[in-house]
């Protein structure tokens, strides 16, 4: 998977929009499979126009690793999954709920570059990332 820093250095190459649709598009593409047993109402994130699954793996302790993955029957929709993923998977419970992903997010210029229903879409993912790695922490601290 591409780095949020790498794609921070691709957008700063590109001085098109298209082009970097394109490679939006492209870091889509370049997504894991997605599984089939996961495209259900349990991993669909509301609040995108366009269908968005995520689904998390915990690793062990009590600041698990979180491990995610996503898709969207969207192809751009499908590369700001990327994207989202490139910001928090892999990382523990807490360091995902220290991420400024909204100044990441405007860093790259997507927000004003998309349409208020894909940056909606944008914002429910991180949500649902962000509420994920809440109860993640929550889990371990109450048991």
């Amino acid at each position: 998977m591409t780095s949020i820093d790498a794609i921070s250095q691709d957008f700063a190459f590109l001085d098109e929009w298209e082009e970097r649709y394109r490679y939006i598009i492209d870091l889509g593409s370049g997504l894991e499979p997605y599984p089939e047993e996961f495209r259900d109402d349990t991993h669909k994130v509301p609040g995108c126009v366009s269908q968005v699954w995520l689904h998390v793996e915990h690793g062990p302790g009590d600041d698990p690793v979180l491990t995610f993955r996503g898709d969207s029957d969207a192809h751009i929709v499908r590369g700001l999954v990327a994207i989202v993923l490139a910001l928090f998977s892999g990382k523990r419970a807490s360091e995902i709920l220290r991420v400024d992903a909204e100044a990441a997010l405007r860093a790259l210029g997507l927000e004003e570059h998309l349409t208020p229903q894909r940056a909606n879409g944008l914002r429910s993912m991180v949500k649902r990332i962000r509420q994920t790695a809440e109860a993640a922490t929550r889990s371990h601290s109450t048991a």
